[in-house]
């Protein structure tokens, strides 16, 4: 029984190496294999004396006196880990992949931390390398997709020369930076962060950057255009309409600014 116990463990290694997956999980949202690994694995654990026995009795390996059925969990987590990097690699769009990471890695972190049993056999450095790594997947987005848009806010010495604004420029600078705003909130917006306080924290985050530099943009150039058509030509979007955008992504709907007014 011991011997076929660590059997499993190595089928669940093998069918984890095997899942490739050549199609996308649609929107970036968690993918069938996390949630069919973590839920395995948080069965496991409920067992988790007697596997330790087991396992130290039939290990494969030394483990330097540790505990041998933490290590096998470490090994599958590393496994999973590395096999959704390879789905991130499926979407086209940089943004998407970290979103998908995000997702998938806030959904194990968020299992782990709510089963006793596992987060007891993983131990807290796991759960803080994890977090790092969310971080870094939240910053990769930030920088795939708001970095774009803040470029287009800034003055860079360009749009103001010897104090005088250069309304051409200006003008172009509005019409890129709707653009921007319409296909972010129709990609995005289709996009899926099911985990609400991720929802949030990602929403939060964007608007913490993004909405003060187009209050600031607004106040410094919209008197640029005199009131009426050429206004509402150029200035689409007000700094409340920008709030609105951000809080309609990751909803799993795609939207355009039109429909949306």
């Amino acid at each position: 029984m011991g011997e076929s116990a660590v059997s499993i463990f190595c089928e669940l290694e093998s069918s984890i190496r095997a899942d490739a997956g050549r199609q996308p999980v649609p929107g970036g949202a968690v993918h069938p294999l996390t949630r069919y690994v973590m839920n395995y694995l948080k069965y496991t654990c409920e067992f988790n004396s007697t596997l330790e026995q087991v396992f130290r009795q039939h290990r494969r390996r030394d483990d330097d006196g540790g505990n041998p059925f933490a290590a096998q969990l470490t090994d599958v987590m590393e496994l999973l880990n590395t096999n959704l990097e390879g789905k991130s690699r499926l979407y086209k769009d940089p943004a998407l992949s970290n979103i998908f990471l995000m997702n998938n890695g806030r959904y194990m972190l968020q299992k782990i931390r709510g089963s006793p049993e596992t987060n007891a056999m993983l131990g807290e450095t796991w759960a803080r390398k994890q977090s790092t790594n969310l971080r870094q997947y939240h910053k990769n987005y930030q920088r795939e997709t708001w970095n774009r848009v803040l470029t287009l806010l800034r003055d860079d010495r360009v749009l103001t020369v010897k104090g005088h604004v250069q309304k051409p420029l200006v003008k172009e600078r509005f019409k890129q930076f709707n653009s921007a705003m319409d296909e972010i909130h129709k990609t995005q917006g289709a996009w899926v962060v099911s985990d609400e306080q991720l929802q949030s924290e990602l929403r939060v985050s964007i608007a913490a950057v993004v909405v003060p530099a187009y209050r600031s943009f607004l106040g410094r150039f919209a008197q640029s255009f005199s009131a009426g058509r050429q206004s509402e030509k150029y200035i689409k979007l007000s700094g409340e309409d920008l709030e609105g955008i951000i809080e309609d992504l990751f909803d799993g709907n795609p939207s355009s600014m039109s429909r949306r007014r």
